[in-house]
């Protein structure tokens, strides 16, 4: 029995993996070289590269070790305790207590391999300690090292193993400076609730204003979602100084949904001035219902405005808060061959400044689409639409006030045709498509009731040609008898490359009343519009639409688009030019704007990105942004600015400079 004793201490089992299952703390698994197996002793001793993986998965790596009986310290050459597949604590002495791995005078990469001149960055300790059922990682006299540069020591830091992927506490701090407001430090603080459920809350600290406080907070739920977010202050001169933005989705079985907003300020210009605005004229609260069908669809929905902009004076623009808002559609299967009826109803209530108004509008139509001989298309439709207004103290379009009951019936009808002829290559197809509408319509000119409205006017483009209205919301409604017409190019191959050339002219039969002059619309035949497009499907897409003067074919309005990409490198540019009379006669400032963009990729990991809107009309930049981005592996840094040049009550336009940085573990940024 001794000799069989003996030989089984000094036994070993070469090149296997060597299952062991002592106790819950013993590894589960050895896979090395050699593996010596100490009966007497019970400890095990592995030669060469080694791995070991415990019971919870727990892996690491080391060269001859050496592993106690009750698996809770071990020793070797080369320990490396691996948290993900670049990440690892590095030490020669590390033993374990329970569900804690010490490891001490250690280190913590992310980067291993990274680059070939060493690692991005590195934490070295005196101790490190990995909690497996809190999978936090504790560092006791941390230094952070760069490229083998210590850069920054903490007595104690904690954060997250990766395996975690939400876990409260500090997130990494981003300084902003302003020219208005001196230097911006953010610190954020993450609360996790659950992996559905989570809250950010950032104190700001700024040299030249009171501390600004944000929060956002972020809930899904098996059928909805919720997220808000908002800033406060109470700034220097006793102000306080907020906004609060809510957007709510509610899914109410299949064919359902509800959705609740609120945007709301303290005042117009806080958004500016804190970094928060988005060129949003506007903002609105409210709530809406869906209900859905196969064949139909009814919303219901409420807004309250909170304007921002200055008041312009122009009645175009709507004006008050709405309440109610609904709106319903059902469309028939086909009748006969490919015919079909629609059917819509629309509930509209405008209050605001002591006046209001209610609307009811329902409105039938029969469409009739058929394809003839030789590829003709015929399209008829004929509609009948009724109005019920209630009015009280509200401004009609003789500026007069009345307070009442309106109504009106709107008859009208179109008839369409098109013809589209095809040519085919071994490579290209092209198409000319022929295209005209007579519409008729009752005459309303004087029957457009108030001036404050869901329409905003008209103008004239490629878009509105073949439309049932030509204006932009329903309360205002067209005029008699007019007719579209135009012509269609397109061609495309078998390589995605595709160009597109549309011109086109609508003739009213009837004198339009108080046109304005920056329509495009006159009495008779009206500007000339059209569009240009080209992709190539590979660096370029490029599209442009535009208006012609019908009589001297100057032209009158122009908006150009182009987006050029190779690679990671890409420019885009946007313009818009367009002629403005004050009146039949008079020439005003035109509206001249450029929007562009810049990327540039100057190497792997370096680029730079800057985007622009210039006001060619008064030559100068309305505001401009750019910035400089570094992307690692293991780590991400960016230096930007930003430039208004708006003023607006408080708000004198400023520039701000915003620099970022923090560590990326296999994929999850800190």
């Amino acid at each position: 029995m001794k000799k069989l004793t003996t030989i089984l201490m000094c036994s070993f089992i070469p090149g296997i993996a060597y299952a062991v299952a002592l106790d819950t703390e013993t590894p589960k698994t050895i896979t090395s070289e050699k593996i010596e197996y100490n009966v007497k002793t019970e400890t095990i001793k592995t030669s060469g590269e080694t791995e070991i993986v415990n019971q919870t998965g727990q892996r690491m790596t080391l060269t001859d070790s050496y592993i106690s009986p009750d698996g809770e310290s071990l020793s070797g050459n080369d320990i490396k305790l691996w948290l993900g597949d670049h990440v690892y604590i590095e030490s020669d002495n590390i033993v374990r207590e329970g569900v804690k791995t010490i490891a001490y005078d250690s280190l913590f990469t992310a980067c291993q391999d990274c680059d070939p001149y060493g690692n991005a960055w590195e934490i070295t300790a005196k101790k490190i300690i990995h909690n497996e059922d809190t999978h936090m990682l504790r560092f006791f006299n941390p230094v952070l090292w760069t490229y083998d540069i210590p850069v920054m020591w903490l007595p104690f830091y904690q954060m997250p193993d990766p395996s975690v992927k939400y876990k409260t506490g500090f997130l990494m701090p981003d300084f902003e400076s302003t020219n208005n407001m001196g230097t911006q430090i953010n610190v954020p603080f993450y609360i996790n609730f659950s992996d559905t459920h989570d809250l950010t809350v950032t104190a700001s600290y700024l040299t030249q204003e009171n501390p600004l406080f944000q929060i956002e907070h972020r809930l899904n739920m098996d059928h909805s979602e919720y997220r808000t977010h908002g800033a406060f202050t109470r700034n220097k001169d006793g102000e306080n100084r907020w906004y609060i933005f809510n957007d709510d989705v509610i899914q109410l079985g299949e064919y359902a949904r509800a959705s609740v907003f609120l945007e709301r300020a303290s005042d117009k210009t806080f958004l500016q001035k804190y970094g928060f605005y988005d060129d949003q004229p506007y903002l609105d609260s409210g709530a809406k219902l869906e209900v859905f069908g196969q064949s139909s669809y009814v919303v219901a929905d409420a807004h309250i405005f909170q304007e921002l902009r200055r008041s312009t004076g122009i009645y175009a623009a709507p004006s008050g808060n709405i309440l109610p808002n609904i709106r319903g559609t059902y469309q028939t299967a086909p009748i006969f061959k490919e015919t079909y009826l629609t059917f819509d109803a629309d509930v509209l209530g405008i209050s605001g400044d002591g006046t209001s108004s209610q609307r009811l509008i329902g409105d039938a139509r029969i469409v009739s689409p058929w394809t003839l001989w030789g590829g003709n298309r015929i399209t008829a439709s004929v509609s009948a639409r009724y109005d019920v207004y209630n009015f009280y103290k509200s401004e009609m379009i003789d500026t007069s006030e009345f307070s009442g009951l309106k109504d009106r019936f709107l008859p009208s009808g179109y008839v369409e045709w098109g013809l589209p002829l095809f040519k085919t290559t071994s490579n290209w197809t092209q198409v000319i498509e022929p295209k005209a509408r007579f519409t008729v319509m009752q005459k309303t000119d004087d029957e457009q009731f108030t001036l404050n409205n869901d329409s905003a006017g008209t103008f004239l483009s490629d878009t509105t040609l073949f439309s049932d209205n030509r204006f932009a919301g329903l309360d205002l409604w067209e005029n008699g008898t007019y007719a579209d017409y135009g012509v269609r190019y397109s061609a495309f191959n078998t390589k995605g490359k595709t160009f597109e050339l549309f011109l086109g002219q609508t003739y009213d039969f009837y004198d339009r009343a108080d046109t304005n002059p920056n329509s495009g619309f006159h009495n008779g035949a009206s500007d000339y519009v059209g569009r240009i497009s080209y992709n190539n499907n590979k660096w370029l897409n490029f599209a442009t639409r535009f208006r012609i003067d019908q009589e001297n074919f100057s032209l009158q309005h122009l908006e150009t688009s182009a987006y050029l990409r190779k690679g990671k490198n890409f420019i885009n540019i946007g313009h818009i030019w367009s002629q403005q009379f004050i009146d039949e006669y008079t020439v005003g400032d035109d509206i001249n704007e450029i929007n562009a963009g810049v990327g540039v990729q100057l190497s792997e990991r370096w680029s730079v990105r800057f985007n622009a809107v210039y006001n060619a009309t008064y030559d100068r930049f309305q505001r401009h942004t750019g910035g400089i981005f570094y992307t690692h592996p293991c780590y991400y840094l960016s230096l930007q600015y930003r430039r208004d040049n708006a003023v607006k009550y408080d708000y004198v336009g400023n520039t701000t400079f915003q620099f970022k940085f923090g560590m990326s573990i296999n994929g999850q940024k800190y």
